[in-house]
């Protein structure tokens, strides 16, 4: 096998593939990276659950494969000066030449190296890699870590005459973001759910400007954006029946300023600590919120201006879930609806179409 390529190109894929590789295995194919070079330069790197595969442009002189250390291979082309670097192979030896650096190191055999399964299209979606990366970025925080529930571990992605809608759930809170999409290859609703840690890593391969394609299959699903191709395992299992999870028939509507709300949050957290756990004390009155905690070190206050009548409702919070749901809402403005102080407290834009819809649950308070 020969071939040549830019370093910063091969970097980067490098990089990519080995996102998906296994960091201890008993298979030691498994912890490196496969790199095919046939019409073009292909890395992989496959974990059973999730793979990742680069097509990066390369001069290929000779065709073959073989699977280096990822660690280690990330690294020489990574600390390589910028330059074209230079790869061939002479059965298991592997020179890699860059500028006046050159290192020969060997390689395993390819046919030890899991083969990445094949998606077969059941369904398909198309969606732009900025809309994909947005909708991922603003649920992802509310997927559960929780394996007594595996199901939960990854975000629903439903799919209906209306478009996109993916959402996590963790038990404490709901995220929702719901998309319109342009193009699809049938009319049929489908829905599936995907592993959280594969979604964090299709955040960073949808950082183009392009589409990125949507493939489910029977067991698996593929992402496809640009030169890169991510498959996961999709995780079986009855998700949460959200529609009739989110109480819609609220009786206390407020609208509050994003920013100026968390900032009130933010300053009444600085007492609250993993050690020192308390939860929010949150007044909602007329035209303003009073936020209040206590802990073994002191106490803190802050008020925040609201547009509506809270009707004196009293409600508790954990600060680091009312504060993961402000963070992540795209939008300046929004409204909070409330029933009781031990209900669901619902985070939605206060202006314009419903592309989100947030979830907390309280927690209870003591008598003061």
């Amino acid at each position: 096998m020969k071939f040549s390529c830019e370093k910063a190109l091969l970097s980067a894929a490098v990089a990519a593939a080995s996102r998906a590789v296994a960091a201890k295995s008993s298979i030691p194919a498994m912890e490196g990276i496969l790199i095919e070079a046939g019409d073009r330069l292909r890395l992989t790197g496959y974990n059973l659950e999730t793979g990742i595969q680069a097509t990066v442009p390369a001069e290929i002189t000779e065709k073959g494969s073989l699977v280096l250390s990822a660690r280690l291979f990330g690294e020489i082309v990574r600390k390589m000066p910028d330059d074209v670097v230079v790869f061939s192979s002479s059965g298991y030896t592997v020179n890699i030449q860059c500028g006046l650096s050159r290192f020969n190191i060997l390689a395993t055999d390819p046919e030890e190296f899991p083969e990445l399964p094949s998606v077969d299209q059941q369904n398909a979606l198309v969606l732009p890699q900025a809309t994909m990366r947005s909708m991922i970025a603003q649920t992802l925080f509310a997927v559960s870590d929780n394996e007594a529930r595996p199901v939960h571990t990854g975000s629903l992605f439903d799919v209906d005459e209306g478009g996109l809608t993916v959402v996590s759930v963790d038990g404490y809170r709901l995220a929702l973001r719901r998309e319109p999409i342009e193009k699809r290859e049938s009319d049929a609703c489908f829905s599936f759910v995907v592993p959280g840690s594969a979604l964090s890593e299709v955040e960073k391969i949808c950082s183009g400007e392009g589409d990125v394609v949507i493939t489910q299959g029977a067991r698996h699903v593929m992402f496809r954006a640009g030169d890169m191709v991510l498959v996961a395992r999709r995780l079986e299992g009855e998700f949460l029946p959200y529609k009739n999870a989110i109480p819609r028939n609220n009786t206390i509507q407020v609208e509050v300023d994003t920013k100026a709300l968390l900032s009130s949050i933010d300053r009444v957290s600085l007492i609250i600590s993993e050690k020192l756990k308390s939860p929010l004390r949150c007044v909602f009155g007329d035209g303003m919120v009073s936020i209040t905690t206590k802990t073994s070190i002191g106490d803190a206050a802050d008020q925040c201006p609201i547009t509506g009548d809270g009707q004196g409702l009293e409600i508790g919070f954990n600060n680091k879930y009312l504060m993961d749901a402000l963070k992540n809402a795209p939008a300046d403005r929004l409204r909070l609806e409330f029933t009781s102080g031990v209900a669901p407290c619902v985070i939605l834009p206060a202006q314009g179409e419903e592309n989100f819809i947030y979830m907390v649950l309280p927690v209870r308070l003591k008598a003061n």
